[in-house]
């Protein structure tokens, strides 16, 4: 794997001191992954590097602390914890594995990718902070003015870290399943304060490709265990810096995390009240923020990644996606007002089809945009938008123009018909049919897809 991590011109914060230290040790990571790829001198070489970093991390660590004392940075403080959290336990627990696996080539990228990412976010957030340049802090807000606030740091956050145009297209994000997403679940609280607040990024899987795993040069188009390593660190360092710009959350550290897949979020999602849900497009791929109201957390989905499971959990993680991506079913999206005809249709076709449900024309086009199914099941009358505005706006997309659209309807009259034949349909199920008969003209549908 030919990978290196790339200094681009937007780390430097203008301060020579840091700047020369921040390429020295990008520099040093850069040399540990040629390091790693030397099969004959592997671990006297990672055994060697590993202690020139960590060296070399100290010396910026103390250079830096020394610099904002000299300006009587006023979160010198915060800064030095956030230091003396990497220094006494992230590397010490990273280097006790490295020991026990023997430095196993998996322990070696667990390594790499927590340094990268660790540092993609120091220098991209905490650092920045140093001279003015990240987003300004907001104080004493409104209750109204908060989700407006939290749109904003996010936007900022995205350019000022990734330099990416990104635009919210929702304030209202359900819980759509994105197509290959990463659930990536945090939770925080404080001292003597059983309640807790829960953050859950979803991203796309390719905009972590295009961001971090661009950063640390990664040479793949899929997921492996130094992309998501580094991403954790990544995005940990992203919500913290997202949380200081909010008064009451300054205080909160990370209790736990873990990596969820579809279903385990999805309950998750579904038994929380979200205090905001935020879905955005960067431009390299979709990325949904939901932050769950502080309460006390009953929920045992998931298992949290500790320093001592990282590398297990992480392994297992990925091997569970390419287990569902190897038995993936075919994809339906049921778009209809009535809660009955939904829960009645995803009951009917969840054994053989991945099934997925939408209320209104507007949420099926936001599902189709995140997950786009290989067959949509359309009602015809809707409130607001009705099937034949749906389906006009799909077409309206190059992307969607050929998606397979059936009408769901109570309606069969010549008329109805008519009016959507240029749009062309692949068909009409009526909804007084018998389940059976519906569910054998789907699967006979599919079967005439596959010949």
């Amino acid at each position: 794997m030919d990978t290196q991590f790339v200094w681009q011109d937007e780390f430097n914060i203008g301060v020579e001191i840091i700047d020369k230290e921040h390429q020295r040790l990008f520099k040093i990571i850069n040399k540990l992954f040629t390091l790693k790829e030397d099969e004959k001198n592997s671990q006297w070489a990672c055994q060697e590097g590993i202690k020139f970093f960590k060296g070399h991390t100290m010396k910026h660590f103390a250079d830096e602390e020394a610099y904002m004392a000299s300006i009587n940075y006023d979160k010198l403080a915060q800064h030095q914890s956030i230091h003396k959290g990497f220094r006494e336990n992230t590397l010490p627990a990273l280097e006790q594995e490295l020991v026990m696996t023997n430095y196993s080539p998996d322990a070696v990228d667990h390594f790499l990718g927590v340094c990268a990412g660790w540092l993609i976010g120091h220098t991209l957030t905490e650092d920045l902070s140093i001279t003015g340049k990240a987003v300004t802090k907001w104080e004493n807000l409104l209750p109204g003015e908060e989700l407006a606030v939290l749109k904003k740091v996010i936007i900022e956050l995205i350019f000022d870290m990734f330099h990416l145009e990104s635009q919210m297209i929702s304030d209202a994000y359900s819980g759509e399943r994105f197509g290959k997403g990463v659930y990536y679940h945090l939770v925080y609280g404080v001292p003597q304060d059983e309640k807790r607040q829960e953050i859950i990024l979803v991203f796309e899987e390719k905009l972590l490709i295009n961001t971090v795993g661009k950063i640390i040069g990664l040479q793949t188009s899929n997921l492996d265990s130094m992309l998501i390593h580094a991403a954790r660190y990544t995005a940990r360092q992203f919500v913290e810096r997202v949380m200081a710009h909010f008064p009451a959350e300054e205080s909160y550290s990370l209790i736990e995390e873990k990596l969820l897949s579809y279903e385990e979020f999805q309950r998750l999602f579904e038994h929380n009240t979200m205090q905001a849900s935020l879905l955005f497009n960067t431009g390299a791929g979709y990325f949904s923020y939901c932050a769950i109201a502080p309460h006390i957390p009953e929920s045992d989905i998931g298992t949290t990644i500790e320093e001592e499971n990282a590398l297990s959990e992480v392994e297992k993680y990925l091997s569970r996606r390419k287990e569902e991506e190897a038995s993936s079913k075919r994809k339906i999206l049921v778009v209809d007002d009535s809660m009955t005809i939904r829960q009645g249709m995803k009951a009917l076709l969840s054994e053989d089809y991945e099934v997925s449900v939408a209320e209104s024309g507007i949420a099926a086009i936001r599902t189709i945009t995140l997950n786009k199914p290989d067959l949509v099941l359309l009602d015809y009358e809707m409130p607001v938008c009705d099937g034949r505005q749906t389906l006009e706006m799909l077409r309206s997309e190059e992307s969607f123009a050929n998606l397979p659209v059936i009408f769901l309807t109570g309606r069969s009259d010549p008329d109805s018909v008519k009016k959507v034949m240029s749009l062309k349909p692949a068909g009409y199920l009526l909804k007084y049919l018998k389940q059976a008969d519906i569910k054998q003209k789907i699967d006979a549908f599919f079967q005439q897809e596959n010949i």
